[in-house]
């Protein structure tokens, strides 16, 4: 697997179409984002607060940017499985961009994989909050 540092958004986003296109059905799927999120790295307790938390999402999310316009990472953590999972797809096609990328980016692959029909509407609800609040903080960070 490429290194985040070295693949582009466009790429990440490919890699991650070509990796759900092996699972026959979303029974596999879903536990292969459950497996994605359980492999996101520990996220401190104490940036558990309102400040970085995410509303729209129906289970609580936290999502904390750091770096500056050249180079933003993101932290990221849900207490549910599957939305972990999303967040470890996010994660892999917006953090450690410039925030040009990370506004210039629209994230096709929940087309492509087929996550637009098979999340719940407040599942969907929720990653379209993460991603308007991620690339909010990448939009803050050019202006």
């Amino acid at each position: 697997m490429n290194s985040i540092a070295t693949t582009s958004a466009t790429q990440a986003q490919q890699d991650i179409a070509e990796e759900f296109a092996f699972f026959g059905d979303w029974t596999e799927r879903y536990q292969y984002l459950i497996d994605l999120g359980k492999q996101l790295p520990p996220f401190p307790e104490a940036d558990k607060t309102e400040q970085y938390r995410v509303h729209g999402c129906q289970s609580m999310v936290w999502l904390v940017p750091s770096g500056d316009a050249s180079k933003m990472h993101f932290e990221a953590i849900s207490d549910s499985a599957i939305v972990s999972g999303l967040i470890a797809l996010v994660l892999r096609v917006y953090s450690d961009r410039s925030a040009q990328e990370i506004v210039a980016t629209e994230p096709q692959f929940i087309a492509t994989i087929g996550l637009a029909k098979h999340l719940s509407p407040t599942r969907s609800n929720g990653l379209a909050a993460m991603l308007t609040k991620l690339k909010g903080y990448a939009a803050q960070a050019l202006a």
